[in-house]
């Protein structure tokens, strides 16, 4: 009597190729995760410094109408008020007295400007100076301060009346949210393109 065929089953491994596949298929996926996962993180980043700046800028700029609601003998001014092409006046500062005080002689000039960039920056700033004099005469060098960081433009339009006397003026800035993230994609080129912020304030001297 002839003994039943024992089957035997070959147990085999993955072969190379399989194994190959494999690893790239798991190294796309982290590759695809990992891009996912920065460019999440960049846009948060970006939309916490807007709102930052949003924030910081607006407060500037209820500061900026405050001082030009209790400033007088405002600058510059055109040469002829009844010229409608040079009234309103469009200038990138403004200045006006801020303080006088007539017992003591002194008397404190305020200037808010805008200035272009410097070498290494991408945008220029809105700069406060003040100025103080003592019977005329200016006493040291005038204080500076930054005021807002990152204004890609700003301008200044002053409308006035006959004397000159200013009547209104509207401030209007555009400002880039501060963004120090590393650029996207090409080498050299900032993909980050966070819109700019534009405020635009409006005030009257309360004197009129």
């Amino acid at each position: 009597q002839m003994s039943p065929r024992v089957r035997r089953t070959t147990r085999r491994g993955f072969s190379m190729v399989e194994l190959l596949l494999a690893l790239a298929i798991v190294s796309m996926v982290l590759t695809s995760a990992m891009v996912a996962l920065d460019a999440a993180f960049k846009g948060y980043r970006a939309t916490t410094d807007a709102a930052s700046t949003h924030v910081v800028s607006r407060i500037v700029m209820h500061r900026v109408v405050a001082m030009i609601r209790n400033g007088t003998e405002f600058g510059p001014f055109p040469s002829d008020v009844l010229d409608p092409g040079q009234n309103p006046l469009d200038s990138d500062f403004i200045e006006f007295v801020s303080f006088d005080d007539e017992d003591t002689g002194i008397r404190q000039i305020s200037r808010i400007e805008f200035r272009e960039a410097d070498d290494g920056e991408d945008y220029g700033a809105v700069w406060f100076v003040l100025y103080t004099f003592e019977n005329d005469v200016q006493q040291g060098d005038p204080v500076e301060a930054r005021m807002i960081p990152n204004v890609e433009d700003a301008s200044f339009v002053l409308e006035y009346d006959v004397g000159p006397k200013l009547k209104r003026a509207t401030v209007d800035l555009l400002i880039r949210p501060n963004d120090d993230l590393d650029p996207i994609g090409v080498e050299g080129r900032n993909e980050n393109n966070n819109e700019p912020i534009r405020l635009v304030g409006s005030a009257t001297p309360r004197r009129l």
